[in-house]
Formats: C-alpha cells, sequence, structure tokens
C-alpha cells in the first residue's frame, strides 16, 4: 500500500502516530521506534503494511519504503510542499474515507514541483480542490454585496470574491486574469507578486 504522510505525533518515548493519505482513506498507524527504522517525515511518499495490533483500532506501520522525490533536497520546495500538507491535514483531519481525488491531486502535485515553481504549483492544485468541492466561486459575485464584480476583484480566504468597494485591500487582482486562473487552473499570466499574494491566502487554511 501506498500513501503521504500528513502528519506525525511522538508518542511515549520516538514512537509515532503517523497520519497517512491513501487513494482511498486515511490511516492512522502506530510506529514503534527502532533503531534501523528509517526517519518519517511531513510529505515523505512511502510504501507500507498496516498489521493488526492489540488495540483493535490501532493498526502497526510495518515493511516501510521511502518513495522519494529528488526535489525532497530542494529546502524551499520541500519546505513549500510539507505547507500544504500540514493545511491538507487540517482540512481532512475528521474524515477516514476519502475520495480519490486527495490523493490522485497529491501525485499530480509532487510531479510538478521537480521542475515548476513550487508556489505556482500549490494555488492551481489549490484551485483544482476548490472546483472538486464545489467551492470555486467563478461566478464572480461579491459575497458581501452580491453584485458582479466588473473589474478588480478582492479574494479572501477559499478564493472567496470581493468587489473592492465593500473590501478594500492593497491585493486586489485583475478580474480577467483570475478569471483565467480559475477557468484553466494555469497561473501563466499571474506574476510573481500575484502568485506570492494567492499563496498568502491558501496558508490562512484550505
Amino acid at each position: 500500500m501506498q500513501g503521504y504522510i500528513l502528519n506525525t505525533q511522538k508518542v511515549r518515548d520516538e514512537d509515532l502516530l503517523v497520519t497517512i493519505l491513501t487513494e482511498n482513506r486515511i490511516k492512522i498507524l502506530y510506529r514503534f521506534y527502532g533503531a534501523r527504522h528509517s526517519n518519517l517525515l511531513l510529505g515523505y511518499k512511502i510504501d507500507f503494511e498496516a498489521h493488526p495490533t492489540n488495540r483493535e483500532n490501532l493498526k502497526q506501520l510495518r515493511n516501510v519504503s521511502l518513495l522519494n522525490f529528488k526535489w525532497l533536497l530542494k529546502r524551499e520546495r520541500y519546505y513549500i510542499w510539507q505547507q500544504f500538507l500540514q493545511l491538507l491535514f487540517k482540512h481532512l483531519r475528521d474524515v477516514n474515507e476519502v475520495d480519490s481525488f486527495y490523493y490522485k491531486l497529491l501525485e499530480e502535485t509532487s510531479l510538478y514541483l521537480e521542475k515548476s515553481h513550487p508556489k505556482r504549483v500549490v494555488i492551481e492544485s489549490y484551485a483544482k480542490l476548490l472546483e472538486f468541492e464545489g467551492r470555486l466561486h467563478n461566478d464572480f459575485s461579491c459575497f458581501i454585496c452580491e453584485k458582479n464584480i466588473e473589474s478588480k476583484v478582492v479574494l479572501t480566504r477559499a478564493f472567496l470574491p470581493a468587489c473592492s468597494t465593500c473590501l478594500k485591500s492593497e491585493n486586489g487582482f485583475d478580474k480577467k486574469k483570475i478569471e483565467l486562473f480559475f477557468d484553466e487552473k494555469n497561473s501563466i499570466l499571474l506574476n510573481d507578486n500575484e502568485v506570492e499574494n494567492l499563496y498568502n491566502i491558501i496558508l490562512e487554511g484550505l
């Protein structure tokens, strides 16, 4: 079985509770400490087995193999990847069964991180997540006054759009650029400053 580590939590000395996103489930497994065990860190992709223990609702993580990516050695890319997975962990923390979309999204995101700008990859992946969950507001109606946004759009958490009259912000976006970004899930028209602003919105929570 394969999956992505969304969280690790130390328990009793060096033992760990490891939260893993697999294709259809989120598993919380117990990993006993051992000198021959490899380090398990947030963001790693692993192949593993889940073995029964004497506790009914908790299985043991065993026979772990790391399936890591070359870009994990690039500090900025790995840090941004970890931030995204931390946010995803919080977003899915009360869920056991998940749609395969989330696993496939991480597969795709990890592939693009090899060559593309990491923050662009994350904001594009997040737009796909919002669309899948039915939360991508591409009608561009202000969530405050409910009027159609004509030119400058202000985006809040979850890329919720507002007009510049209702919500004053120095980080407003050109509507046409955001329309293309929402439609194509492609940040090609956005400059680096706009990408940074969108990324900071994501950091507020998925």
